[in-house]
């Protein structure tokens, strides 16, 4: 075919790449000689002269030194041909700065093309000359810029707006006012894209001129929606810059640490963070902890790196003084004019517009519209993959300042199996963050995947995260410790692993965790330290080990059993002192001296001789840190140590006396704060910018600058009358706000009633219905603690982690075992927890402490009960598939069967009912595949031939059991109707024959009778579950109003003379069985004990019942969990769960089962 080739494999290809470039400019790469080019150049053809432009256009893009063809470059710029001209001016941009003389040469070309006619050529040539880095041709290009931001053309002008820059970065400083004014006229065009180029032209050229803003502020915002993308993301920070500038801050706008206190107080008032009585002081920390993010926020987002480093190096660096920044009132015209024109660009298709937009309204937004920001910024991660880190980046500082923004959203942070580690480790510090009272037991099911994950440095951040939260809500505390600890039994036994140093980072930070949560009320915690300090010869980790000597030194004084158990702890780790590791042995020094500090009594003079014998062994370490440490704490507390009190008294008594004790005061025995998190000196920049992500000053970033910085001098006077009344109505609604604190929580409503559609819109749905009873609740008076009391005795009852090895009772039958396991999961019993060798055996002196448990539960829990439904009316839905009028008076309709077909496993049956509505009989009645021709003849098929020899692929639509020969005026006849649905969501198009016509028809399919029944007890149906965790678990809640429209279509009968509990039961039961093809498994009904009647009368929390099926096309198990939570007068919230491992059919059978109990 190619004889020049030859007949080979090598000449096929060459053959078959010559094919395929054949008119492209590929072939301008192949030769890189340049001996043919100078010819062409010179050549009387447009073409020649073109093909020998992209020719040296290749060689530069080659990197080959091609300059040396300038002059005859440069001749052809006059040339009348557009792409000629075009090639000529890339060239002469790349090589002008090199040749400069010979580049002036065609300074006259450019100018007399400026006045061409073609606008395309004028936009050349300027943007030519622009190129031409000289400062000789810099006049030259000022006045063609001049003459073209004037041009009747938009895209002249925005390669006038493009050049000014160019101009600017030649640093003449006597070109700035012509370039300031040009800038100015621009600024003003009609044209959005010359607006968006003028802004980056303001950027660069006079950024602190704010003047040529306040001229044309109005028509900017109103031009703002129509300017290309990222001539937005420029022109929204200058706006927002010359707001701040003129107006200041906003009043409304959280950096106002006032509003930052009303919005927490609201949030907690909603039961946001759960804090009860008791908890007082660390509800005052959590707002104390608020105001000074706050304050960081707004000193952040306004002082440069000079300020920022010159505060960390002054005396009072930790001054949140804020008087001095002014505020403006969001109903100003200005700053209200910026957030609506801002406000559609929350839904732009670029990522990075939709980030400036919400960091706008996140500064300047009153407080109770920044919600608006959420959904924009959640379907942003979900749709754009490659920006969601950035997302996350910014998501979490908001979060950090309010967290209950995106508390009812909680569900679109659970993690993907394609987020990679950085991902997840900001989607669990956010889910920390933004946890409540009513999302915390979902949260937690999720992290008990988490725990599971093989990336350990994503194990322990879950680890970190359930810290958090057991701060944020201390109702909680105890589910979350019980977790941590069951954590560390499980680490601590397994000794080998393929990366020793992450497990034992897992290790590490489930006891700082647990230190965490002790922190808070170390007296409450008292069995959990003695078991952790006993738990010292099972744990070899040396960061774990000194965390539990650390918290040993540290509360050695809390308890009896502790103060009883201190002394021999430490002669056990003075004995192991020497094969201790670095930090172990820091830590081993300061215990001992703070327990010699707090001891008293008899023990005193044991641990006097602990702590010498360590600091002796220390002063002969290796390592100098050790050392160093052990001489500093000797000679500091060498009047505690010396067996002479009144000689030490005498030689104490001189003035460093004083300052020795004082020093011991403050390092030893000082009374620690509240762990805070507060961020003191971090840094934080705007959001949306780089340095939010890199998190520190890149370059070209620019804070806000100070409020009210620009004045007007025509509204000086002006301006100054109104910052003074401004700030006297500050006064005056400081003073209300004092006087009336119902109005701190004003937006709770609104908040509560915002809904994100989303894939999650169902959850979300049961959030807004927890924070209405809630809201119902709080008007009730007294009710409000008890409620509190409810759900955190709830709260205790959900445990953190299920380990497999977990014992229950062995005599238990299978419904107590069953019953109780939820409450003896993680009950802790410190006979069990005592190791049996090792510090056992320094303890063998000491009385039991074996017994009761550490974390009994409290009194008054609500237990449940397995029961067996009987009488379920389970009647299957029936369709209309043929209307009498359409089918000549024939009328067909059909409902699912729960019959297994005996042909295949793909196939459903179905019973469909024909009857003769008209007056005359109706014979040869049959249904068929649609594509059936008219003389295919249906008959009674055999269901033994049809399994020997059909395959899946083979199957018909549609198979009848028999054809209906004739049917009489009135009569009906039912048939079986074996029927292949190619998807379980698609309908199949069928026809119906009846006396030689054809009716068409579409066949609607049912997902729930696509499965088949599976009977199971509790305890398989629990442990397939389990072994269905993470993305093969699918959930989603609604309201369940089913038994509401029973009640009342039950006239005459009393609600009180029937149960409740069971008529809800029979109403879910009757729903799902009727419209699927499964088993019920189980029924568990909330038992309650005597004293809580009344609430047992109208209370179904607790109700679940499950279902269990097996898909028909991959006999795969598929389970359903119903669980119900509310009042039986009111419509209740249902939740939702399908275990399955095929995905599509689970959220699909997911989705229709809610549409079932909606």
């Amino acid at each position: 075919m190619f004889p020049q080739f030859g007949a080979t494999a090598a000449g096929f290809s060459k053959a078959s790449t010559m094919v395929f470039r054949i008119g492209s400019d590929a072939h301008l790469y192949d030769d890189p000689e340049d001996v043919s080019i100078a010819p062409l150049l010179d050549s009387k053809f447009d073409t020649e002269k073109s093909e020998a432009l992209k020719r040296l256009l290749a060689l530069i893009a080659q990197g080959c030194d091609v300059s040396n063809f300038f002059p005859q470059v440069v001749k052809n710029v006059a040339s009348q041909s557009l792409e000629v001209k075009k090639l000529v001016y890339v060239y002469l941009l790349h090589y002008a700065e090199k040749r400069p003389n010979e580049a002036l040469l065609s300074i006259n070309c450019f100018q007399k093309d400026l006045s061409d006619l073609n606008p395309l050529v004028r936009a050349w040539a300027l943007r030519a000359m622009s190129g031409i880095r000289l400062h000789d041709v810099a006049p030259l290009v000022l006045a063609a810029v001049n003459k073209c931001a004037r041009d009747p053309s938009p895209y002249v002008r925005k390669c006038a707006a493009s050049a000014l820059p160019k101009i600017h970065d030649l640093q003449l400083e006597e070109n700035y006012g012509a370039l300031a004014e040009l800038v100015g006229i621009l600024l003003n065009d009609s044209s959005p894209g010359v607006v968006g180029a003028a802004a980056a032209a303001f950027n660069s050229v006079s950024p602190n001129n704010l003047s040529l803003i306040g001229r044309s502020f109005k028509r900017l915002c109103e031009t703002l929606p129509d300017v290309e993308e990222w001539g937005q993301i420029v022109l929204i920070g200058i706006l927002l810059r010359y707001v701040v500038a003129r107006h200041g801050l906003s009043k409304g706008s959280i950096l106002l640490p006032c509003n930052c206190n009303e919005s927490t107080l609201s949030d907690k008032g909603s039961g946001g963070y759960g804090v009860t009585d008791n908890d007082s002081s660390f509800m005052q920390h959590n707002e104390a902890y608020e105001s000074e993010l706050m304050t960081a926020l707004c000193r952040c987002y306004i002082e440069g790196q000079d300020e920022y480093l010159s505060r960390l190096n002054s005396p009072n660096k930790d001054d949140t003084n804020t008087s001095g920044l002014i505020f403006t009132s969001y109903e100003n015209n200005d700053v209200k004019l910026l957030l609506q024109c801002t406000s559609p660009l929350l839904w732009s298709q670029n990522s990075a517009v939709v980030l400036v937009a919400a960091g706008t309204h996140w500064i300047m937004a009153p407080k109770d519209d920044l919600r608006k920001i959420v959904k924009p910024l959640l379907f942003l991660l979900r749709s754009s993959h490659s920006s969601r880190y950035v997302v996350l980046s910014n998501i979490l500082v908001f979060t950090k300042a309010i967290p209950s923004l995106f508390a009812s959203h909680f569900e679109d942070f659970f993690m993907c199996y394609s987020d990679s580690y950085e991902i997840k480790a900001l989607k669990i510090d956010i889910l920390s963050l933004i946890a409540t009272e009513s999302s915390i037991s979902f949260i937690f099911q999720e992290f008990q995947d988490y725990i599971k994950d093989p990336d350990r440095r994503f194990v322990a951040d879950t680890l970190a995260a359930i810290g958090v939260c057991a701060q944020r809500l201390p109702s909680v505390a105890s589910t979350c410790l019980e977790g941590l600890l069951a954590v560390i039994r499980q680490e601590s036994s397994v000794n080998c692993g393929d990366d020793k140093e992450t497990e034992a980072y897992v290790l590490t930070q489930a006891i700082i965790s647990i230190k965490t949560i002790i922190r808070r009320n170390p007296a409450d915690y008292e069995k959990v330290l003695v078991h952790l300090i006993r738990s010292l010869d099972s744990i070899k980790v040396p960061a774990a080990r000194a965390v539990i000597v650390w918290m040993l030194g540290e509360y050695s004084s809390v308890g009896d059993t502790i103060s009883h158990i201190v002394p021999t702890v430490l002669k056990y780790l003075s004995s192991s002192f020497p094969s201790e590791q670095l930090e172990t042995k820091q830590q081993i020094i300061n215990s001992a001296a703070k327990v010699v500090l707090s001891v008293q009594g008899e023990d005193l003079l044991a641990c006097k001789k602990v702590l010498m014998y360590v600091l002796e062994l220390a002063k002969c370490d290796l390592n100098c840190d050790v050392r160093d440490r052990a001489r500093f704490i000797k000679t500091l507390l060498l009047p505690h140590l010396t067996h002479h009190s009144a000689e030490v008294r005498e030689t104490f008594s001189e003035p460093d006396g004083g300052w020795r004790s004082k020093l011991v005061e403050h390092i030893f025995c000082r009374k620690r704060k509240p762990m805070s998190h507060a961020p003191k000196n971090d840094r934080f920049y705007l959001p949306g910018s780089l340095s939010q992500i890199v998190m520190h000053t890149a370059p070209g970033y620019e804070p806000l600058p100070k409020p009210c910085s620009f004045v007007d001098s025509d509204f000086e006077t002006s301006k100054l009358t109104d910052q003074k009344n401004l700030r006297d109505r500050k006064t005056t609604n400081n003073l209300m706000d004092k006087r009336d604190p119902d109005s701190l929580s004003g937006s709770s409503d609104e908040e509560s009633a915002y809904s994100y559609e989303s894939e999650h819109s169902s959850s979300n749905t049961h959030e807004s219905g927890s924070t209405e009873s809630a809201r119902n609740s709080k008007g009730s008076g007294s009710s409000t603690t008890s409620a509190t009391k409810d759900s955190s005795d709830e709260a205790v009852l959900d445990p953190l982690i299920h380990l497999s090895d977990t014992e229950v009772g062995k005599n238990k039958s299978k419904e107590n075992a069953e019953n109780d396991s939820t409450s003896t999961v993680f009950r802790v019993d410190m006979s069990e927890l005592m190791p049996s060798k090792g510090l056992e055996s320094w303890l063998d002196q000491q009385p039991s402490l074996s017994g009761t448990s550490s974390f009994e539960r409290v009194a008054g829990i609500q237990r449940s009960a397995c029961i067996t439904l009987v009488d379920v009316d389970a009647k299957p839905d029936v369709h209309i598939l043929l209307d009498s009028v359409s089918g000549s008076g024939l009328s067909v309709e059909y409902a699912f069967s729960t019959e297994i077909s005996r042909v295949s496993p793909l196939l459903v049956c179905v019973e469909a009912t024909f009857k003769n509505n008209s007056t005359k009989p109706l014979a040869k009645i049959a249904v068929r595949d649609e594509d059936t021709t008219e003389d295919l003849q249906i008959g009674t098929l055999e269901a033994e031939a049809l399994e020997r020899s059909m395959v899946p692929y083979e199957l018909p639509k549609v198979i009848s059991t028999k054809v209906i020969a004739c049917l009489d005026p009135g009569q009906e006849e039912r048939v079986t109707l074996h029927v292949h649905f190619h998807h379980h969501l698609l309908p199949l198009k069928l026809a119906i024959v009846c006396d030689g016509k054809r009716y068409p028809i579409k066949l609607r399919p049912n997902i729930g009778y696509f499965v088949k029944p599976l009977p199971l007890d509790l305890k398989t149906f629990t442990d397939k579950e389990s072994q269905l965790p993470g993305m093969f678990e699918y959930m989603r809640s609604c309201t369940f109003r089913g038994h509401i429209e029973g009640m009342q279509s039950e006239e005459g009968q009393s609600v009180r003379n029937k149960d409740m509990i069971l008529t809800v039961a029979h109403r879910i039961a009757s729903t799902i069985l009727g419209n699927s093809n499964i088993s019920l498994v189980s029924v568990t009904i909330p038992v309650f004990s005597a004293d809580n009647t009344s609430k047992a009368y109208d209370d179904v929390s607790g109700l679940c019942l499950r279902f269990s099926g097996e898909i028909l096309s991959s006999s795969l198990p598929c389970l359903i969990t119903i669980s119900v939570e509310g009042r039986f007068s009111q419509p209740l919230n249902a939740v939702a769960k399908v275990n399955c491992e095929e995905t599509v059919f689970g959220l699909n059978l997911l989705n229709r089962i809610v549409a079932l109990l909606s």
